[in-house]
């Protein structure tokens, strides 16, 4: 059937579409340009010859990256980072908005836990403190430095607890009916219907430790232990006396080389995983998120 459209309506159309194509472009167009600029001859770069296409084509900037310096330890650190910390960080949030999922007459005390939650969200106990928390606990320069102290995600478990009141209750009944316990439940009844939501913040997480470069910062006493968003840091302040450290092992590389190339190119192998996941998770990633902030 065909929709009648008044001529207000199709002036509101093509008005979104016009202002959602140039948000589109104004977020693409420096990244293409950071993309441009990493593959392109340093001397280009430096004369500022370079806008959306590679002038003096040059692969000399990623030559560095996956050969020199320390960006593939960051790298590798960020990944262990990432699987180690998304899957602590959905353990709890499943285990923590479930039984918050419950009203006070199937979990005792609810209420108290749900203002110590929230509690959380408004005041936290400081940097020093936490700081001091983690030095006491031997975790300085360990992975797990990057991942304990913000594990519980309260507006995730907001999110997931949402989603999960939101789901029918007969569901869960009938399993506890027939004779299912709580865990058998959750593992076998409710995780299979959370995959939107579990998508959701599965990717929140993601990027949350991917782009973290201030807990590396702070906790890693020594830079061959940083991950990579606090190396990306790093060699944005001072890339130059990183160039000039590799050695003369590549001085043939280093010769087709500048600090502008070699901090774009860096900077974009740095965003790719992110960009390679995300279109994967995106259809659960916008369901989850709508369900997910709808109070049930």
């Amino acid at each position: 059937m065909k929709i009648y459209a008044s001529p207000a309506r199709k002036v509101f159309i093509v008005f979104n579409y016009i202002i959602m194509t140039g948000l589109v472009l104004f977020c693409l167009l420096p990244f293409v340009h950071l993309l441009a600029m990493s593959f392109s001859d340093a001397s280009a770069v430096a004369a500022g010859r370079v806008g959306l296409w590679p002038v003096g084509f040059s692969t000399a900037a990623y030559e560095f990256c996956l050969t020199g310096g320390k960006f593939m330890k960051s790298i590798l650190i960020s990944f262990e980072r990432v699987i180690l910390g998304a899957g602590v960080n959905m353990v709890i949030i499943v285990l923590t908005a479930y039984p918050l999922s419950k009203d006070s007459r199937e979990l005792f005390g609810r209420n108290v836990y749900m203002f110590y939650f929230f509690l959380t969200m408004i005041v936290n106990g400081g940097l020093i403190p936490t700081y001091i928390l983690v030095m006491k606990l031997k975790l300085l320069n360990s992975i797990w430095a990057l991942i304990l102290p913000g594990s519980v995600s309260v507006y995730n478990i907001v999110i997931m607890m949402n989603f999960i009141r939101g789901l029918p209750k007969e569901i869960e009944e009938s399993a506890l009916v027939d004779g299912a316990s709580p865990i058998r439940c959750l593992w076998s009844i409710m995780l299979p219907l959370l995959t939107p939501s579990l998508a959701t913040v599965g990717l929140f997480s993601i990027v949350g430790h991917w782009n973290d470069w201030f807990s590396g910062f702070i906790y890693m006493q020594d830079v061959s232990r940083y991950p990579l968003q606090t190396y990306l840091r790093t060699i944005s302040i001072d890339i130059e006396s990183i160039i000039r450290s590799a050695g003369s092992d590549y001085a043939q590389i280093l010769s087709r080389l500048n600090a502008r190339t070699g901090r774009a190119a860096q900077l974009f192998l740095g965003a790719l995983p992110v960009l390679i996941v995300y279109p994967f998770l995106q259809k659960y990633f916008t369901k989850g998120l709508v369900l997910g902030s709808v109070k049930g």
